[in-house]
């Protein structure tokens, strides 16, 4: 058992790849190795700036020894009755390179036959080893190779070394068009010669002392700690995104967190817009304090250990000054008009060819708001409706704004600072940077009425504009995130509680585009079967990422509700239901009845004739029936699903009873319709929350 290093040295990797390339490389080895049947303890991958490396520990020096069986004909094809071989069995050992005398017999299932058994010998680990990397850098996730200099080698960055040792001895071999050596190259300026591996165990102590970290998991520890301790320092609590926090590990070898300083006076610029240019432009951690208002901070992380750090923060400083600087200049020159004359520009941009300009739209969704608002009225939320009409026209006005123009990200957020300093209503303030939530799968939801109403309403106009120009999402194109809005209506209606109808938004965003000029080009006459089914189409997508099994999604769908709220609450009630001990007999119960009711060649009657009821199993069925329509009506005004499902559970005795003991399918003509109908009520009960025949329990 021995360790085999691995080491590709590379000029500087992208560092938002880097953590992907580490795992690809380590995961496609690994299943090399096990696909080889080579055995080995564990392994480790390295990724730094400049180099990819694994270290595999404890593994084996061979592939193990493989008996392989050849099997030829049958022993009665291969010998005479006298017991010599035949023409097919010297046939068979001749292309073995074997004599007759050497077959053995095998036994089957299917006969006996002759054959042969030869010991393939296992090939040594360090003869696979070169086609095995070689193999996995091929099949890196990478975007897009280059070649470099005269080299026809492919890589996603130039490279400079290989290194493949088993442990203190080199492996000779040809990776990416490198010969491999035993040395590799520590820091770019601290350490930037060659030096030896003596042995594969001593690579990372080795890289440690040349000032290279090259655990990124380590490397990335490193600079957490670094970054608390420093924002500690000061009170404050550093933003680091995941995103932010791979990309900087990616770009260091040696990290050494350092704190700088800005003026406070950009503290007066929107808070989005400064972090946003510091994070993205100069890889920057910002700081806050407990409120998460913006402190005037920041912390960088520097790849050099400087004997004077003062000169590199004074230069940090001196970079993101006029990058805030910027932020500023855009955030008073908006400030010249009030947020309301911006919407003027809106009407010479365009949203969409065919759907009109940015103003129009903003013009539906006035409409549409406003007619969400009045529904929520009526269920006794206090919203007004000219605040949400005022709203919706000034929804789109921070797109004609210079911050906005310069940080896309703050379109909404530039909204409600402008808002606010135009001393607009805070409902209509706090609405313009909500209508946009939630922004991604799991994301915050607009917290305001106001907020609500935009989010539902912009939404549903693009979605029904997109459907009726023909350009619904198709594979993997979605350019208007048309799926990710329709999740967000569903779940901005199921987890705000609104008990709000899909079709009387669906239909309300359709009437209002017949108000506009885009209705001149565009058909909506077609438009709402479409739109509906990929709003229903929605709930397998976001219900089977919160863990829940698809035939309870289709049990639900199967009912065609149309309330979001309602749909969510008959999904809890299926599952609770599923748990339940009677839950799979009424399930294939269901399955029985719906086969039985659907293959019947007349049409089944709603009532039952109690008269005709003759056997003790249907009659005991048809009371138990009864019994749970009266107690099922109150529940379902409630929409109490799981216990109405829970009731219906009750049927689970008199069910099967019947099914063992009363023949539905009867010769009396009276009493299979009667006893149709019966099941006919059994089926409809349980339709009432959704169909248990698709459960698959």
């Amino acid at each position: 058992m021995s360790t085999i290093l691995f080491e590709l040295g590379c000029e500087e990797l992208p560092p938002k790849s880097l953590k992907n390339l580490r795992d690809a490389l380590q995961n496609s080895v690994t299943e090399q190795l096990v696909e080889a049947n080579i055995s080995f303890d564990g392994m480790k991958a390295f990724a730094a700036p400049r180099r990819l490396a694994l270290q595999i520990h404890g593994i084996a020096e061979k592939q193990p020894d493989r008996t392989e069986q050849k099997r030829g004909p049958a022993i009665k094809a291969a010998f005479d009755t006298e017991g010599n071989p035949t023409r097919a069995a010297t046939g068979f050992a001749k292309g073995l390179g074997i004599e007759p005398s050497e077959l053995v017999t095998i036994n089957t299932d299917k006969g006996d036959y002759v054959g042969y058994e030869q010991t393939m010998p296992g090939k040594a680990v360090t003869e696979l080893l070169p086609q095995i990397l070689q193999e996995a850098l091929d099949h890196l996730p990478i975007a897009k190779r280059m070649r470099s200099g005269a080299s026809r080698d492919e890589f996603v960055r130039p490279v400079q070394w290989a290194v493949l040792m088993q442990d203190d001895l080199l492996i000779n071999a040809t990776i990416q068009g490198h010969q491999t050596g035993i040395q590799t190259r520590g820091h770019r300026f601290h350490s930037p010669d060659y030096h030896i591996i003596n042995h594969a165990d001593d690579y990372e102590q080795l890289l440690d002392s040349l000032k290279v970290v090259a655990d990124f998991d380590k490397r990335q520890m490193l600079i957490k700690n670094q970054v608390k301790a420093l924002s500690d320092q000061v009170n404050a609590k550093a933003i680091v995104p995941q995103d932010l926090l791979d990309e900087v590990t990616a770009l260091v070898d040696f990290p050494i967190a350092l704190r700088a300083s800005f003026e406070p006076r950009f503290l007066q610029v929107p808070q989005e817009a400064l972090i946003s240019t510091m994070q993205a432009d100069q890889k920057y951690f910002c700081l806050t304090d407990k409120e998460g208002k913006l402190q005037p901070y920041f912390i960088f992380i520097t790849n050099i250990e400087s004997k004077d750090a003062n000169q590199i923060v004074e230069g940090n400083e001196k970079v993101v000054r006029p990058r805030l600087a910027d932020a500023e200049f855009f955030f008073l020159q908006d400030q010249k008009q009030p947020l309301s004359a911006l919407t003027d520009s809106l009407k010479t941009r365009v949203f969409q060819d065919q759907l009109g300009t940015i103003w129009e739209k903003s013009e539906r969704i006035a409409k549409l708001a406003a007619f969400i608002a009045a529904l929520l009225q009526q269920q006794g939320q206090q919203i007004d409706i000219d605040e949400t009409t005022r709203a919706a026209i000034l929804s789109k006005a921070d797109l004609a704004s210079s911050l906005v123009g310069e940080y896309p990200d703050l379109q909404g957020i530039a909204g409600t600072y402008y808002a606010r300093l135009n001393n607009e209503p805070e409902a209509v303030a706090a609405s313009l940077e909500e209508q946009y939530l939630p922004k991604f799968s799991g994301d915050a939801l607009p917290q305001t009425p106001t907020g609500i109403c935009l989010a539902l309403a912009d939404r549903l106009d693009t979605l029904v504009g997109i459907f009726a120009i023909n350009q619904a999402p198709t594979g993997s194109k979605d350019p208007f995130s048309l799926r990710r809005s329709a999740i967000g209506i569903l779940r901005i209606l199921i987890e705000k509680q609104l008990p709000i109808n899909l079709v009387t938004l669906v239909e309300q965003a359709i009437e209002n585009y017949g108000s506009t000029e885009s209705s001149k080009i565009i058909q909506m006459g077609d438009t709402f079967t479409p739109v509906m089914a990929f709003l229903n189409s929605r709930y397998r997508a976001m219900y089977t990422e919160q863990g829940v099994s698809v035939d309870t999604i289709q049990a639900v769908q199967a009912i065609d509700t149309h309330m979001p709220l309602d749909f969510d609450q008959r999904i809890r009630a299926v599952q609770i239901f599923s748990e339940l001990p009677q839950a799979s007999m009424l399930a294939d119960s269901n399955k029985r009845v719906a086969n039985i009711l659907a293959k019947s060649e007349v049409t089944v009657a709603d009532s039952v004739d109690e008269g005709l009821l003759s056997e003790p199993a249907e009659q005991a069925l048809y009371q138990a029936v009864q019994q749970a329509q009266m107690d099922v009506m109150p529940l379902l005004e409630q929409a109490n699903y799981t216990q109405v499902l829970q009731t219906l559970a009750g049927l689970d005795e008199p069910l099967t009873q019947f099914f063992d003991r009363v023949m539905v399918n009867s010769d009396d003509a009276a009493l299979k319709s009667n006893r149709l109908a019966l099941l006919k009520q059994v089926r409809a009960l349980f339709l009432t929350v959704a169909d248990i025949s698709e459960l698959q329990l």
